[in-house]
């Protein structure tokens, strides 16, 4: 606002700027909340069973509900323990490292054709659904303030605090700019 009135004085529009020494306020931080391991055990038991292999991949990978709904077999890489997106949010592509967990995740699924998604999406997978289903399940085993999203914060966070360099949790993410991974910093004591 202060910057559009300056502009306003500039053209000679209005004669003065009245946002003229109004300080801004300080943007917070962002968000960051996050489970501990018997938190997420508790939670994943409380998920429904078709919602259990999805929030176990969130939480274990990191990946948004997006690039986990939309996956395809063609995508994982089993022996090279590794998952393949094509394209992300911000239009690149990347490559999600896949730790012991999310292998027992999707070996826990039937693999099915190599054009086929992971998580069909339809009936109860919708994007929609699997965010009230977590969120039910969160109220089932009082866990508040946490959102779908949240197991990427999750995933992000026990990283940093088992040592993982800042630059290799950014990459995992795909943030494109170190500040935004720098939230989870403050989860490192």
């Amino acid at each position: 606002m202060k910057h559009l009135l300056g502009l306003a004085v500039e053209w000679e529009l209005i004669p003065a700027n009245a946002a003229r020494g109004v300080k801004t306020p300080r943007v917070a931080a962002g968000r960051v909340r996050y489970l501990q391991p018997a938190e997420l055990h508790l939670l994943l038991r409380a998920c429904p069973e078709w919602l259990r292999p999805i929030a176990g991949l969130l939480a274990f990978t990191g990946m948004r509900r997006g690039e986990v709904l939309g996956l395809r077999w063609l995508d994982v890489d089993r022996r090279g323990e590794r998952i393949m997106l094509p394209q992300t949010k911000n239009g690149d592509g990347r490559i999600v490292w896949l730790n012991a967990l999310a292998c027992q995740v999707l070996d826990s699924l039937h693999a099915g054709m190599p054009t086929e998604r992971v998580f069909p999406v339809g009936g109860s997978v919708t994007a929609e659904n699997v965010s009230l289903a977590f969120l039910r399940a969160c109220r089932r085993v009082g866990i508040a303030d946490f959102r779908l999203h949240d197991l990427r914060h999750t995933a992000a966070s026990w990283l940093r605090m088992s040592g993982a360099d800042l630059q290799d949790v950014a990459e995992l993410l795909g943030h494109r700019d170190l500040r935004m991974t720098k939230r989870y910093s403050a989860t490192v004591t």
